[in-house]
């Protein structure tokens, strides 16, 4: 069961990263085959891209709510609330997703 983006914005309630680190939970994306059948959760790899929910106080490069790509090997993740989330190292994150609805 994934969290609705008012439940996520409360996962990262009560927690804050130190320094340059970067708290994020995973994007949901719907992966479906070229035929037409939706891939189930269990039978994907995690996405290398997230939303960001909070940050240390020497983060520069990227607020809370904006889209973010890292590479698939980075970060701790955690669970928090049964969902599954990760922390970053600034110099992890990639890139940053400015046309991100």
């Amino acid at each position: 069961m994934s969290a609705t983006a008012k439940d996520k914005k409360d996962i990262a309630k009560g927690f804050q990263p130190l320094g340059e680190r970067v708290f994020v939970t995973y994007t949901e994306e719907m992966e479906r085959t070229a035929g037409g059948i939706y891939v189930p959760d269990s039978a994907k790899e995690k996405p290398q891209r997230g939303i960001v929910q909070a940050i240390g106080k020497k983060v520069e490069s990227v607020k809370v709510g904006d889209q973010v790509l890292f590479d698939k090997y980075s970060g701790t993740k955690l669970r928090i609330d049964d969902e599954e989330c990760l922390i970053l190292k600034e110099e992890d994150i990639l890139g940053v997703f400015t046309n991100a609805s």
